[in-house]
């Protein structure tokens, strides 16, 4: 019997003003067999013109860069077609740019005080989107803005309900299938079917948007 192939690695794109964080990342990231790095960005016009030519999987963005920032940066990468994910690298977890990369639709965030073991499991995370980075912090940002907006999309059903408030809490496909009693492929079900009537990239998306909309409460 012919074994399986090895999934392919995760393809990511560094984007900071510092080639020395660039080059710590770098090093984190390749050191582990899953993970390549397949470029380097100083600003956020050389992200976008790399990601446009690389096809990345996911893109470390410092949210702090000269002429395109790391937020406009990030809502222009996530209009490419097949965009990536994108893990906004920052200081301060209440930095104001990190709430606003969010909301431009980044699917996490991580601090540059973080260690290496903490950076490489953030970007398998999002790069494997079975659950939600970070959910307390994320959660905690959003708080204050809880309730902006009004869900004017096609409703959820009371099942519907359930997964994506434990999306929310940032619970895993997993998880949600043992507290449900159900199986794991039905909880994916239960999930795609909340993305597209949410609207929503990801699961970071859609617990942005519940927490906005007041379908969950934070």
């Amino acid at each position: 019997m012919i074994p399986p192939a090895d999934p392919a690695p995760v393809r990511v794109l560094l984007a900071d003003d510092e080639p020395l964080v660039r080059q710590g990342m770098r090093m984190i990231l390749e050191a582990e067999e899953d993970l390549v790095v397949v470029g380097e960005a100083a600003d956020g016009a050389s992200a976008l013109d790399l990601a446009r030519r690389e096809h990345p999987d996911l893109v470390c963005m410092d949210v702090r860069m000269p002429g395109i920032d790391g937020i406009r940066a990030t809502e222009l990468v996530l209009r490419l077609p097949e965009a990536p994910k994108v893990l906004v690298v920052t200081t301060f977890e209440n930095d104001g740019y990190v709430l606003e990369a969010l909301l431009a639709g980044a699917s996490g965030f991580l601090l540059k005080r973080a260690s290496a073991a903490q950076m490489v499991q953030a970007v398998r995370t999002l790069a494997h989107g079975d659950s939600l980075l970070f959910p307390e912090e994320v959660r905690a940002l959003l708080r204050p803005r809880a309730r902006t907006a009004d869900h004017t999309g096609e409703p959820l059903t009371p099942r519907e309900q359930e997964v994506l408030a434990a999306v929310a809490q940032g619970a895993s496909n997993a998880e949600i299938a043992a507290d449900l009693v159900v199986g794991v492929e039905t909880v994916r079900t239960h999930v795609a079917a909340v993305l597209r009537k949410l609207g929503a990239r990801d699961r970071t998306q859609a617990a942005v948007i519940a927490y906005r909309t007041g379908l969950v409460d934070p």
